[in-house]
């Protein structure tokens, strides 16, 4: 398992380096950025904390995930000015992704990583809340009960008519965008919950 020091994390890149590295999808990240609301309280819970937590990400700029969720870690690190932020490719950064696989056998992306200064972990998020996670999948199940043309739910959009999987994508993406500030609220929700936990907390 790879070590995280203050040496290897200096190597990653800050967001907006990230942000310029993109070959794709800046736009719907910047787009997301403008759409993150963080609550007073939230705020002040990051301001709160004594001296900076290091935050590692890993990331990929093909990534829905990363797309709705890293640009939730931007804000807040830019609104609090406590958090420190360095983003690593997950596929050229293979031992970090090994260190922080998703039930021990995924590589599920984002994965933020808190540290205190001393580089102690204090906490770890992978891909998205458990929340957000199982509201999709009610929300998979309501689309099919509502357009039997999509199969059974859990079958595979491969099987699909072209027309018919495009019309299912979009379906998706549309309750999706609708949902995309509650998203949002979850993820800060999350990040708190470690940072708070940190003994760094005031």
């Amino acid at each position: 398992m790879t070590t995280i020091d203050r040496a290897r994390f200096a190597t990653g890149l800050t967001y907006a380096a990230f942000k310029d590295q993109m070959t794709r999808n800046r736009d719907r990240v910047e787009a997301n950025e403008a759409r993150v609301e963080i609550a007073a309280e939230d705020l002040e819970a990051f301001r709160a904390v004594n001296g900076p937590i290091h935050v590692l990400a890993l990331a990929e700029d093909w990534c829905g995930d990363v797309i709705a969720n890293l640009p939730v870690l931007g804000m807040i690190a830019k609104e609090s000015g406590t958090l420190d932020v360095r983003v690593f490719l997950r596929d050229q950064n293979k031992d970090l992704m090994q260190t922080y696989l998703n039930q021990g056998k995924y590589e599920s992306i984002p994965v933020f990583a808190f540290f205190d200064d001393a580089f102690n972990e204090l906490g770890v998020f992978i891909e998205r809340p458990s929340t957000v996670t199982e509201h999709r999948a009610e929300q998979r199940k309501q689309i099919h009960a509502d357009h039997p043309e999509f199969g059974e739910y859990g079958s595979s959009p491969d099987a699909l008519p072209e027309a018919a999987r495009a019309q299912l994508t979009a379906e998706i993406t549309k309750r999706r965008e609708a949902d995309i500030a509650w998203a949002n609220r979850e993820v800060v929700r999350s990040l708190r919950e470690i940072v708070e936990r940190s003994p760094a907390a005031a």
